[in-house]
């Protein structure tokens, strides 16, 4: 009997505690917004190298079975007409995630290096600003590359047209870093998010694990400097290099409106990437 009395004032103590912590409720995550709707290319601008600004040379892009596919079957020959398809409203801190696939043979003409070779271009110029013979737009390149058969070949790297990054504390001016994630071989679909955080930090992952972070993202310097403009913002875009690909799903998470509150901004980013998300095959 004793006991019982005890055990209810407990309770009585500890209800008030209880509530009092429950009343503090968790940011409601953001949601994904697809930026492609596997309907048609709408919203988006494409600007391949030797063509004018929306001229979707050959059907390069293209959206066939709800994919958005890269396609060179009505190419003789590459002949460095490097394409990129930009979606039309800019970005500054956000969550970016794809999920692609390549496939086929590489088209006559493309480059050794562009085998199996895409990317998602972040920070990018506005394509309306590109030259009509400019091969990629001045951005960090989120290098996607599959398997070659031979060898370790890494995805979500990081390359540098017209840029450079700081990472461990130093300018990093070499055009291509690798990431540590896996080869992946074939045709398997291989999901890639990217967080970006203004100037600051920049993320890569592979099928839910981070492979590469660096900081600084900038444009590159003029006058003998050693350190360039920092960039804020900019488009994204996606790559067409010669080989095919595809991508089923393009999707963002919009996180400007915590960009000037850290405290809330990283218990959200820490919430999102406590999710891994892989690529379903």
């Amino acid at each position: 009997m004793k006991l019982n009395v005890l055990f209810k004032a407990a309770v009585l103590l500890t209800a008030p505690l209880l509530f009092l912590g429950s009343s503090k409720t968790a940011t409601p995550l953001p949601k994904w917004v697809q930026m492609f709707d596997g309907k048609d290319l709408k919203g988006w601008d494409i600007k391949i190298r030797k063509h004018d600004l929306n001229d979707n040379y050959n059907n390069t892009f293209r959206v066939e079975n709800g994919q958005l596919e890269v396609r060179y079957d009505k190419y003789t020959d590459f002949d460095k007409q490097y394409g990129h398809l930009f979606y039309k409203k800019q970005f500054s801190h956000y969550l970016i995630g794809v999920e692609y696939r390549f496939t086929g043979n590489q088209v006559k003409g493309g480059e050794g290096w562009a085998f199996r070779n895409s990317g998602i271009m972040i920070h990018g110029q506005d394509p309306k600003t590109m030259g009509k013979d400019q091969d990629f737009p001045n951005s960090i390149e989120v290098q996607l590359l599959g398997g070659s058969g031979n060898g370790k070949r890494s995805t979500a790297n990081i390359c540098t047209p017209g840029t450079q990054f700081v990472q461990n504390g130093r300018i990093i001016k070499t055009h291509c870093i690798d990431s540590n994630s896996p080869t992946f071989s074939g045709d398997q679909w291989v999901r890639v998010e990217v967080l970006v955080l203004g100037d600051s930090t920049i993320v890569h992952y592979a099928n839910g694990e981070e492979v590469l972070r660096y900081q600084k993202p900038q444009s590159d310097p003029v006058g003998g400097a050693e350190e360039g403009a920092l960039l804020k913002s900019g488009t994204i875009s996606l790559q067409s290099e010669s080989h095919p690909i595809d991508f089923r799903k393009v999707e963002i998470i919009d996180l400007e409106k915590y960009a000037k509150d850290p405290k809330k901004l990283k218990e959200v980013v820490d919430r999102l990437m406590a999710e891994k998300r892989v690529a379903k095959q």
